[in-house]
């Protein structure tokens, strides 16, 4: 088995010896890697970089080797003049790749790219050139989108049904849930029953202003959904055609950014609590990971082997993944720690505590 994490400071790529996780190679290091990709239908790596001055860029490794190759990035069309119809400040520019999606398994070459600020683009090419989803981005509605975290609005989750690779469903912060059914040519909004406390009364139920820091659909059961929102844990058992809430036993926060779907049993989800809002630390400084096993009617608070004193790491939405075995998972930190759990989340081993911090983790 074989993992990656994406860093501040480069991509770590991990490997599972008989003595355990062990470090196998580094790549760009000291330069920020906003997301990977390990893409199951030819063993190509994908790795999304945000260089800042020198804006974001992307690179490809195949199966077989360990040299990379610099492809396309994302492009924004020219801006347009202001009108009262475009409205919207948010400037036509890449500021980084904040998720990467490979198509379905008879979609060979296909990638889908959520960005910063709010763009959703697609290759056919295996990364060499991409499209921006105009259907998407000309939307009336996304001038309502805000950013949550940064100052513009950003695609964080993209989920694609293993059923048919034209339903793709989408999380963005903030602008709720969004989906197509016919590969990006119409979208329609999918967070009916979320709840924005952050909103003035009168908005809280609008679904294009909802704030779901991360979506994840269960591979074997692909109807069901599990979102960590900004005010919560939400469900939905339709398709995303309504969602509802889920509220974890008193003492275990329902605030957070991770969550994690097993893949086989969709009853079954991980969440890393934290306090809310301004501070977003583990509460009273001790780590956990929330589980449930009943579809949210009961939950777990799993800390064997995670820091229960003085501990103030953030596990950010890509922080937490679960392997195809369902019972390995990672997790890692914006203070760099970084743990494996190979018992479904019972208990927890450090792999490193010095990494830079921690933006992505995935399975390879």
């Amino acid at each position: 088995m074989k993992a990656m994490v994406a860093t501040r400071k480069g991509l770590f790529e991990l490997i599972r010896l008989n003595e355990g996780w062990k470090l196998d190679q580094i790549s760009f290091l000291g330069e920020p890697v906003s997301m990977c990709l390990f893409d199951q239908r030819d063993g190509a790596i994908f790795v999304a970089l945000n260089l800042g001055h020198f804006g974001v860029k992307m690179h490809r490794r195949g199966a077989r080797t360990r040299d990379w190759t610099e492809i396309g990035a994302p492009s924004y069309p020219p801006q347009p003049p202001k009108t009262e119809a475009n409205s919207s400040d948010v400037e036509w520019k890449l500021k980084q790749i904040w998720s990467l999606e490979a198509g379905a398994k008879d979609e060979s070459g296909v990638l889908w790219a959520g960005t910063l600020p709010g763009g959703l683009f697609r290759s056919k090419d295996g990364g060499n050139r991409w499209e921006l989803i105009e259907s998407l981005w000309h939307k009336t509605e996304r001038l309502g989108w805000f950013g949550g975290g940064y100052d513009v609005p950003g695609i964080h989750s993209i989920c694609i049904d293993p059923r048919d690779s034209r339903h793709v469903t989408l999380g963005i912060s903030c602008g709720g849930v969004w989906q197509t059914k016919d590969a990006g040519e119409t979208w329609a909004l999918s967070a009916k029953g979320m709840h924005a406390a952050y909103m003035p009364p009168e908005l809280a139920e609008n679904e294009n202003t909802q704030d779901p820091h991360l979506i994840v659909q269960c591979t074997a059961a692909p109807d069901q959904f599990w979102c960590q929102h900004h005010n919560g844990i939400w469900r939905s058992t339709d398709n995303a055609a309504s969602w509802q809430q889920i509220a974890p036993p008193h003492g275990i926060s329902d605030f957070g950014f991770a969550v994690a779907v097993h893949p086989k049993d969709p009853n079954t989800a991980w969440f890393v609590p934290a306090v809310a809002d301004q501070r977003r630390v583990p509460t009273q400084g001790a780590l956990s990971v929330s589980r449930t096993r009943d579809g949210g009617k009961t939950f777990e608070s799993l800390r064997a082997g995670l820091p229960q004193l003085d501990c103030y790491d953030l596990i950010y939405r890509h922080g937490l993944a679960v392997s195809e075995d369902g019972q390995t998972l990672l997790m890692a930190s914006t203070t760099g720690n970084l743990w494996v759990s190979e018992d479904a989340g019972e208990s927890w081993q450090a792999i490193s505590f010095h990494l830079p911090p921690v933006y992505a983790v995935k399975f390879c």
